[in-house]
């Protein structure tokens, strides 16, 4: 479950981190009572990204044009969600800005610090900028510190930072997290640091556990009924839709990427699901490959599913274990796979198929994978692969088009 910015700057105030003055608005004309000086930021309160970039957030100097911007940023329907809530905050001039992270990793098991000297970077993809320390053993400074040491910071930054790591592992363990994201932590002229955007996700298991947290998702819950989930994973690591095309991926970057191109090339996207996250089914820790095996098993039970794309970027865990997965589904028997649904549901449905494969690998740590993959090609023609996304898109929509998949 994630939270909403204004909810998230609220823990971090609690917890020493800093943040700007602001205030909740209900409505364009709370902003009659506003009691922080202008100018002003004004942010839509919405779960979905790229904020900016829709025109959810406004810079204002006054309260008629704060007004104004407010009644347009609530009609203003983000990924399909519309704000309930805006959040006013005070404008900060930023001289630096840096990315900082807890997360859990689930390959791993444990948590780990991530920093980067430049903003506006995905964890799930992070390339060679992002630093990290993995917290092998009972927190302590220094784990923080040795982050600060790899990102390159001295001095009173160094320590600033390192402290604001502290706090923000904190609040993970407090409150059971399996993510909390500073984006960006601004620095001013002076040295003076501050959460300009934060981001933090609850873990699904641990909801009920925090009687606080357990109101705000049943509050969440009420305002959001029209959005389906289907129970596997969270927000954002899984969408049930009801086209043809299931979706795989390794980050909510692929699989979101992979969806609109699909959309955009005049196919219908089915269930897409990221596998960089444990299933909240799993009652233990599973693997990354765990997790892909689960995936297919899931879209190839689906009836309505008649091709897999698959959209793997950059790097993932047992890496080399991938393409015996999928070689093993490939020679999967549909009976076989039928007898592990009426098992699960125990009611009968019609035969299960193979939807046909089509395997997307973007990076060098695959080209072992991808010569593994190419052989098995030659034996089966249920099995595309190749390194380009918009390739792979056309592919899959092609096949989905041909007669023998229509229905």
């Amino acid at each position: 479950m994630d939270l909403l910015e204004y909810q998230v700057k609220e823990w971090f105030g609690k917890m020493g981190i800093p943040v700007l003055p602001s205030q909740r608005i209900d409505h364009p004309t709370d902003l009659k009572r506003l009691k922080i000086r202008y100018p002003i930021v004004l942010k839509s309160q919405v779960h979905a990204d790229e904020r900016v970039k829709a025109g959810g957030v406004r810079i204002v100097e006054t309260t008629i044009d704060a007004i104004a911007a407010a009644q347009n940023i609530f009609n203003l329907p983000i990924w399909g969600e519309l704000p309930e809530v805006l959040l006013a905050e005070s404008k900060y001039d930023a001289k630096e800005e840096f990315y900082l992270a807890v997360v859990l990793d689930t390959a791993l098991c444990r948590p780990v610090l991530l920093g980067c000297k430049e903003p506006d970077i995905d964890w799930e993809s992070p390339g060679d900028k992002m630093q990290y320390v993995v917290v092998e053993q009972e927190f302590s400074p220094f784990y923080a510190r040795r982050l600060g040491l790899k990102m390159g910071l001295q001095g009173s930054l160094m320590q600033s930072i390192s402290d604001i790591v502290e706090k923000m592992y904190q609040l993970f363990v407090q409150k059971d997290l399996d993510l909390v994201e500073i984006n960006p932590l601004a620095v001013s002229a002076s040295g003076q640091v501050m959460a300009l955007n934060g981001k933090v996700r609850v873990n699904q298991r641990a909801i009920n556990r925090h009687p606080e947290i357990a109101q705000m998702a049943a509050k969440m819950l009420s305002r959001n009924t029209r959005n389906k989930n289907n129970g596997i994973l969270g927000d954002w690591d899984s969408l049930e839709m009801h086209g043809k095309i299931g979706i795989l991926g390794n980050g909510t970057g692929s699989v979101l990427t992979t969806l609109d191109a699909v959309a955009n090339a005049g196919g219908k996207p089915g269930i897409s699901l990221n596998l960089r996250h444990s299933f909240l089914t799993d009652t233990s820790p599973t693997t990354f490959c765990d997790r892909l095996e689960t995936g297919l098993k899931i879209l190839a039970a689906d009836k309505t599913i008649q091709v897999i794309l698959i959209n793997f970027l950059g790097t993932i865990p047992q890496v080399s274990q991938m393409p015996e997965i999928i070689a093993k589904f490939l020679q999967l028997d549909p009976r076989e796979l039928q007898s592990q649904v009426l098992s699960a549901n125990g009611s009968k449905s019609k035969p299960l198929h193979i939807p046909r494969l089509v395997v997307r690998l973007g990076g060098s740590d695959f080209n072992s994978a991808r010569t593994y993959l190419a052989a098995l090609k030659t034996q089966s023609d249920t099995l595309i692969l190749v390194e380009n996304l918009d390739e792979a898109v056309s592919q899959a929509v092609r096949l989905v088009k041909l007669p023998a998949y229509r229905k």
